[in-house]
């Protein structure tokens, strides 16, 4: 009986698709499908002809999308056509989700329409008939799998362009008007918004850059992948939102090469309270640009260095932070220490300021890694895109320059051993030297680093560990050997009287360090936020003389001279919490806004509409606490002689401002290796990929970048 019952509901189909098919159509029963070509009119000599492979289902089973999930195969099909008549690709139209125990496949039940775009050529004869043919063969699978297959004929008239309503005129057929209507309809539509893609080896990371998209009117989106190869179908796709659109985090399956990323991302909205589902068609270049309908891609992720040479790089880019500004006032601390000691003691504080160094690369790194890996944008230098730490390294560098002034002295008796945590001549002094060293270092980005720390960000954990390590030794590596070579020690200047007039006169790097700190923090909070950091620093002067007045006391005016002391950095502290805190948004107070100089703000849509013109862009990834990029901005590209460059070629200047944490920005410096600033792309027109400019400019550079490029009058702008 249930035999009879499936041949019956066989027949019923073919049937009703004999007794719907147009003039010219040849329907072929299979054991579970019903399948015939429609044309949607007649074929017009230089103008396509779009035709419908249409499919009916038994009831119960189903067919496969291009990407069939965890199993099954794609429809397919074979064309054999008139001599000068090509066929397109299949225009499948967006898939379902079939859920069997732990495997889900992407196809279609019932019916279904795959539309594909014949292109007539010019010669065709008006009255002829031409004969198409398909071989198609498909899976459709209920509880087994059975593989079909049918040779599909239509006879299709030739009509003369403008030729009257009748059986070969070149109007589409209203008999099949509502089909082709429908087919098309359950296509995916192009998306509106801008898409990137990230992996690792344990995610792959969708992004949809809609910021009005949120968790309370998604209630989901799904994204089938062309691509077998890029995510397991059958595993859990977790949505979440941030403040620049809709996040999809997947599982790769660890067998995809690099290359575009195509699918389809299905978004289910509430609207007007009920839910309305839109396939969104995806496409992706090169797997790690954005692009929107009708956009432009950006360029694609660097390629990966050797680990030999990524150490390598982090070494060297390690020694150079010793000549950043962030980075000396720090140092000459410790170098005055030197100076007292000899021998095997120098050689152990080396020794000791090398491990807080280490120690202090190997926590950052623990923290920058387990945040990206929570999905947080995030890159080199991340600790000072919180106004708060910024703040607390500020009173840090203004308490340190107060020491080195005089004004107090941190004993034995006061935080542990040693005679401070960095202002004196113990061990602690020296580990706690290193780690304050790396705190500021971060913020700059050396020679060598952008590529050795790029690579890092994108390996396993302990592959990213030994990169940061190496950096950390290179930045060690010139004050160890310092305290390591009896030669050099020898040769430094004996102790005298002049020791302390000099450690005072160091004190002023240390100040001109927290009065940076301070202008960052200004940046990053706007001006009515000052109020909380200048009495913080009212606080801390009162504080460090308030310790220094009463340290020398007996019994308890010294231990409440400390008490009161600690009291007020504790409410400095407080003083800046809800400024920093309460800082939603970036706010250009010091630093050169977008508008001036000619800058505007960098989005990818402003990129793409320039670069849509035709016009040479600068992009420039900048931050307010970036020593790096404020010295490349002063020294190379503020120059009228560069403006001037600039202004007579039409270069269009954009400026992504990192100061205040940007996944935006973060993003673009990933998809080119990078994990801080500064960078410089350079988008020349006509040139699909930008130049990356180097880490540190010179305005030679920047013209001679500029000035190959062809003179154009202020009109084209």
């Amino acid at each position: 009986m249930a035999g009879f019952k499936t041949w019956a509901a066989a027949g019923l189909l073919a049937l009703a698709s004999l007794a719907a098919a147009p003039a010219g159509a040849a329907p072929v029963r299979t054991e579970h499908t019903v399948s015939q070509l429609v044309p949607e009119g007649a074929a017009v000599p230089g103008q396509p002809l779009w035709v419908a492979l249409d499919q009916t289902l038994q009831d119960g089973w189903h067919t496969y999308w291009v990407n069939p999930g965890d199993s099954g195969l794609p429809t397919e099909v074979t064309w054999t056509l008139p001599p000068g008549w090509t066929a397109g690709p299949l225009n499948f139209p967006a898939p379902h989700r079939f859920t069997t125990g732990p495997l889900v496949n992407y196809g279609y039940e019932k019916a279904t329409h795959i539309l594909a775009r014949l292109d007539v050529p010019a010669d065709a004869k008006p009255g002829a008939t031409v004969t198409l043919t398909a071989a198609a063969n498909w899976l459709i699978c209920a509880d087994v799998c059975v593989p079909e297959d049918a040779t599909l004929t239509l006879d299709v008239p030739v009509a003369a362009p403008g030729a009257a309503p009748g059986a070969s005129s070149a109007a589409p057929d209203a008999a099949v008007a509502p089909m082709f209507a429908e087919a098309r309809a359950a296509l995916p539509v192009p998306s509106p918004y801008a898409a990137s893609v990230s992996s690792t080896k344990t995610a792959v990371t969708l992004r949809l850059a809609a910021p009005g998209l949120t968790a309370e009117q998604v209630k989901d989106a799904y994204f089938f992948a062309e691509n077998p190869d890029l995510v397991e179908a059958g595993a859990p796709q977790a949505l979440s939102f941030t403040k620049d659109g809709l996040v999809l985090t997947l599982k790769p399956t660890g067998r995809a090469k690099p290359g575009p990323v195509n699918g389809i991302l299905e978004v289910t909205e509430l609207v007007d309270g009920k839910p309305t589902t839109q396939a969104l068609a995806i496409a992706i270049a090169d797997g790690a640009a954005a692009t929107a309908a009708g956009g432009t891609t950006a360029a694609p992720a660097a390629p990966a260095l050797p680990l030999w040479q990524a150490v390598l790089f982090a070494c060297l880019g390690g020694m150079v932070l010793n000549l950043m500004p962030c980075v000396f006032p720090v140092l000459s601390m410790k170098a005055m220490a030197l100076v007292r000691h000899q021998g095997a003691h120098a050689r152990v504080h080396g020794l000791v300021y090398t491990a807080g160094v280490l120690a202090c690369f190997a926590a950052v790194a623990a923290v920058l890694m387990a945040l990206r890996a929570g999905g947080q944008e995030i890159g080199w230098g991340f600790q000072l895109q919180s106004p708060l730490v910024v703040a607390i390294l500020a009173y840090v560098m203004f308490l340190l320059g107060l020491s080195m002034s005089g004004v107090f002295t941190v004993g034995d008796r006061f935080m542990g051993a040693g005679q401070g945590l960095t202002q004196g001549d113990g061990y602690a002094a020296s580990f706690f030297t290193g780690v304050l060293a790396t705190v500021v270092a971060t913020p700059c980005t050396a020679p060598f680093m952008g590529a050795a720390v790029g690579y890092a960000l994108v390996q396993p954990w302990y592959v990213a560990l030994a990169v940061f390590l190496a950096l950390g030794f290179g930045m060690a590596l010139p004050f160890l050997a310092l305290a390591s070579s009896p030669w050099l020690l020898r040769h430094m200047p004996k102790p005298g009287a002049w020791m302390e007039r000099l450690k005072q006169l160091l004190a002023f790097p240390l100040y001109g360090s927290a009065a940076w700190l301070v202008w960052v923090f200004a940046v990053q909070v706007g001006a009515p936020g000052m109020t909380g950091i200048l009495v913080g620093l009212v606080l801390v002067g009162f504080a460090a003389w308030l310790y220094g007045v009463t340290h020398y006391a007996d019994g308890w005016g010294r231990r409440g001279g400390a008490l009161a002391a600690l009291a007020a950095l504790l409410l400095a502290v407080a003083a800046v919490v809800p400024q920093a805190i309460g800082n939603a948004a970036p706010v250009t107070g010091g630093m050169k806004a977008a508008g001036a100089d000619g800058f505007e703000t960098f989005s990818p849509a402003t990129l793409d509409k320039l670069r849509a013109d035709g016009r040479p862009v600068l992009v420039d990834f900048t931050a307010a606490w970036c020593i790096t990029c404020l010295v490349n901005e002063r020294v190379a590209l503020s120059s009228d002689t560069v403006h001037a460059a600039f202004k007579a070629r039409n270069v269009a200047l954009l400026k992504g401002d990192w100061t205040n944490r940007d996944a935006e920005i973060t993003r673009v410096l990933q998809a080119h290796g990078r994990s801080g600033v500064p960078l410089y792309l350079f988008y020349r027109p006509g040139q699909a990929e930008p130049e990356v400019w180097p880490q540190i400019l010179t305005e030679a550079q920047v013209l001679e970048a500029v000035g190959n490029l062809p003179k154009q009058s202020a009109s084209a702008q």
